[in-house]
């Protein structure tokens, strides 16, 4: 028999297996050697009083529970599959790219950057002498923005896809099964790296194509059809269709398309600045305690309001995080925030961004 009930554990409890037989047993009136396995389906922390763990989980008793963790297999595609271009190669183009081989067609990947290896050059080069490959930063290359800015599975879109299934396939790739249970899931920079060739590498086993240092110059069309795309000012690719997944620095690629006549469809945006606390402040006005307990994470924190029908909102948080640059070329001050994945520096970032309407645009 399964069944599901919220816990209660206080922090210094949390990796207590006993502690939470114990306390599931009283819950369900039932004896301790009765229950067979617990499993956490949703973590979250509630600290409006002292700081506790709500954890919703299955109790298994008198049964126990098939293995859960599902895996999906990206079989090998053959020669006669259909081909498509997928431009650019973060979050969204690597799982497009797995999705077309799910499908059974071939992607043909091309990311203007480096591979994600190769790309710690460039950032340290960025940090050390202040110069910016236009090509090869924090926003440009294998695994996108995501990978060198902190990792955070954040989205608000929960009924337009299965984000249940995107947390599965990063656990295949080697991200901690956590994930799938905290409310705030997160990887780390320094976890990210990995994971990202653990993607190429299912890509290319399937045999799709991945190609590293090759900006999308040109659109190739013919009787108004998108037919494949030039990079590097040279060399053709064509394919069946192409996927922009370019993400919203590559600003090239909207001026490609407009001069290409290529339909662009406009939405709203924000921007703002980005703001630096200590650690430890947050911590005491989020926990209400002066000193933090072992097992509770460096604290968050989310802000909203609006200001003349404006929403003024904070926007990726990172708690125990560093203030990146985020330019994509010279003459440019952007920053981001990131942290690792046990997030235990010294301070919290945050941005704090005021929403910009399409009917603001035209305004001086």
């Amino acid at each position: 028999m399964k069944q599901q009930i919220e816990l209660i554990i206080p922090p210094e409890k949390l990796y207590e297996e006993g502690f939470f037989r114990y306390i599931a047993s009283r819950k369900l009136n039932v004896k301790p050697s009765e229950i067979n396995k617990i499993v956490p389906v949703r973590r979250s922390i509630d600290a409006r009083r002292e700081p506790i763990y709500r954890i919703l989980a299955d109790v298994y008793i008198g049964e126990t529970p098939a293995e859960s963790q599902p895996t999906y297999n990206y079989n090998s595609l053959n020669k006669k599959s259909k081909k498509v271009i997928v431009v650019g190669f973060g979050s969204a183009g690597m799982f497009a790219a797995l999705h077309l081989i799910e499908l059974g067609i071939k992607p043909i990947v091309l990311e203007r950057g480096k591979d994600v290896q190769a790309r710690r050059k460039d950032l340290r080069f960025l940090m050390r002498e202040k110069i910016v490959n236009p090509n090869s930063n924090y926003c440009f290359g294998e695994g996108g923005a995501g990978t060198y800015s902190d990792g955070k599975l954040y989205t608000r879109a929960v009924k337009r896809g299965n984000v249940s299934k995107i947390l599965e396939i990063f656990i295949q790739h080697g991200a901690h099964p956590d994930i799938l249970i905290e409310t705030h899931p997160h990887i780390g920079s320094n976890k990210l790296p990995k994971i990202v060739e653990a993607f190429r590498q299912t890509v290319l086993d399937a045999g799709g194509e991945i190609h590293f240092d090759s900006r999308v110059s040109d659109v190739i069309i013919k009787n108004k059809r998108v037919k494949g795309v030039v990079v590097n000012d040279s060399q053709e690719f064509l394919a069946d269709a192409v996927i922009l997944s370019t993400g919203h620095s590559a600003r090239d690629i909207f001026y490609l398309l407009d001069k290409k006549k290529i339909k662009i469809e406009a939405k709203p945006f924000a921007m703002g600045v980005r703001i630096e606390h200590p650690q430890p402040l947050i911590n005491e006005i989020q926990y209400h305690l002066k000193v933090k307990p072992e097992n509770l994470p460096a604290a968050t924190y989310n802000l909203s309001t609006k200001v003349e029908e404006s929403g003024v909102y904070s926007f990726c948080m990172c708690p125990g995080g560093i203030i990146v640059p985020a330019m994509t070329g010279d003459g440019e001050i952007v920053v981001n925030g990131m942290s690792m994945s046990r997030r235990d520096s010294p301070f919290a970032n945050s941005g704090l961004v005021v929403e910009i309407k399409e009917t603001e645009w035209d305004k001086e």
